[in-house]
């Protein structure tokens, strides 16, 4: 069987749909090779050359449906173009620093545990009680998604934990329900890093006002501050997440591609697996505390450390361990398998986000972001500033799945031009916020979007294009609100 479709349905694929994004990667691979590597003062400077490995991926992904492959050869695609013949010395050295990235070590540990926690909290029966427990005060899918909606907003400390325990938790009663898993994803996704941005004790919020800080935008200890004051002008993220009761209740009804999937999935003719995250609950009765307990220490522990989630993650793994040992749920053998395979269950989504890093390196040494920056700089002039950064920053996270990356550049550049042009700094930061929130929200190879697929129980790409329509929504009406009030 193939990859999920737009239509949330698994469908046997034509042999020359597959083969057509790889007949596609070789033939421009021996172009690439006829013509030679670009030296190391071209790369620099690629200009429209450096938009040629993410366009690959896009278009990998759409002929091959997988998000994995696509990204891997529009990595490889990319070093031909850095390294010629070298092009796999270059993407195994690359690879080899990314895994030794601190941030990347990070991610993953998080990922994993967060996976090991989902997994004992499935073995324990857990999962099932607050099902159980919430099914009998929701009645039918329109709480069900406000549900999803409403827990969303409450796991405000980090997209990663939200996107994965709001999921997690919620995808037993949506099946139940009979609502597709794109629509629980994009329910999911909608509170991940839009609800983040908005909230200051948020890693976001924090990352962002360390570069206020770091940029001299802030005083030194008021970039919080200065943070909290774009918040109203980060429309993205609110309109975002103002939409998603909107769609629960049918206001805006179901566009595209989900209109597709929610009907099938109505009908009982779309395929649903089981997420290799469902650990076989154990004899024991479910206990509602076994759920809100761990929940509970995952916040709790990750506030108390400075909204540091892996420590939190760690903490409440090993809680919950003691928890379920203490009841004798299981026994330690089957409560550390359980652990084992949650960690194991999020090696795919890891690789996407691993591979996208790769993507990064090769973006970067291209100069992908600065080309597009300095390119619509002339555009970004008096009160079109805060719209033109939104759009060109929006392009810019959607294409190379980087978006605090795209932060570290931007800030920089655009706020001491909002300086010099009396432009409206509030407003200007929440655009560029705005953007990495849109980001994060569309890309299809970005990180919260894997992990609401995942937790979900569909693929990143599926994912991406049901939620599509509603993104431009968002973004449409960002854009104009960013022109109105600048």
């Amino acid at each position: 069987m193939a990859g999920l479709a737009d239509s949330g349905v698994q469908t046997p694929e034509l042999p020359s749909r597959g083969y057509l994004g790889w007949a596609l990667l070789i033939v421009t691979v021996l172009i690439t090779l006829w013509l030679g590597p670009l030296d190391k003062g071209e790369a620099a400077h690629a200009g429209w050359l450096s938009l040629l490995p993410t366009f690959m991926v896009l278009v990998l992904a759409l002929t091959m449906r997988r998000t994995l492959e696509a990204l891997v050869g529009g990595c490889l695609f990319g070093y031909l173009m850095l390294g010629g013949t070298d092009f796999m010395v270059q993407f195994a050295d690359t690879g080899l620093k990314v895994m030794g990235n601190p941030t990347i070590g990070w991610i993953i540990l998080v990922c994993g545990f967060l996976g090991s926690l989902i997994a004992l909290l499935g073995l324990s029966g857990a999962t099932q009680a607050f099902s159980n427990w919430l099914g009998d005060r929701v009645k039918g899918r329109r709480m069900t998604l406000l549900s999803a909606w409403g827990l969303g907003l409450v796991i405000f400390i980090d997209d990663y934990l939200n996107a994965l325990a709001v999921s997690a938790s919620m995808r037993k009663l949506c099946d139940r329900f009979k609502i597709s898993r794109p629509m629980l994803a994009y329910v999911v996704d909608s509170t991940a890093a839009p609800m983040c941005v908005l909230v200051p004790l948020s890693t976001w919020a924090i990352y962002s006002a360390g570069l206020l800080e770091g940029n001299g935008v802030a005083e030194k200890g008021q970039g919080l501050a200065l943070y909290m004051e774009a918040v109203p002008y980060m429309f993205y993220a609110w309109i975002a997440l103002l939409m998603v009761p909107l769609v629960a209740i049918g206001l805006i009804p179901a566009l595209g591609p989900m209109r597709t999937a929610e009907r099938l999935t109505a009908e009982g003719k779309a395929v649903i697996e089981d997420s290799d995250l469902d650990i076989p609950a154990s004899q024991a009765t479910p206990r509602l505390i076994n759920f809100f307990l761990p929940l509970a220490s995952l916040i709790g522990f990750t506030l108390f450390f400075d909204v540091d989630a892996l420590k939190g993650t760690v903490c409440a793994l090993l809680l919950t361990i003691l928890l379920y040992a203490a009841q004798r749920l299981a026994t330690h053998e089957q409560l550390f398998d359980a652990v084992q395979k949650g960690f194991q269950s999020m090696l795919m989504p890891l690789g996407i986000v691993v591979s996208s890093f790769v993507l990064q390196d090769i973006n970067e040494q291209l100069g992908l972001t600065d080309f597009v920056i300095q390119g619509l700089e002339p555009l970004m002039t008096g009160n079109w500033l805060p719209a033109v950064a939104f759009l060109t920053l929006s392009l810019i996270t959607f294409t190379t799945g980087s978006f605090w990356g795209t932060f570290a550049v931007a800030f920089p550049i655009i706020l001491p031009l909002a300086g010099a042009l009396d432009a409206s700094m509030p407003l200007t930061i929440g655009a560029i916020v705005s953007a990495g929130a849109f980001g994060s929200h569309a890309c299809f190879y970005g990180d919260a979007t894997v992990l609401s697929a995942k937790g979900s129980g569909c693929t990143a790409l599926q994912h991406a294009l049901t939620q599509l329509p509603y993104v431009l929504i968002a973004a449409g009406l960002s854009t104009v609100l960013f022109i109105v009030m600048a």
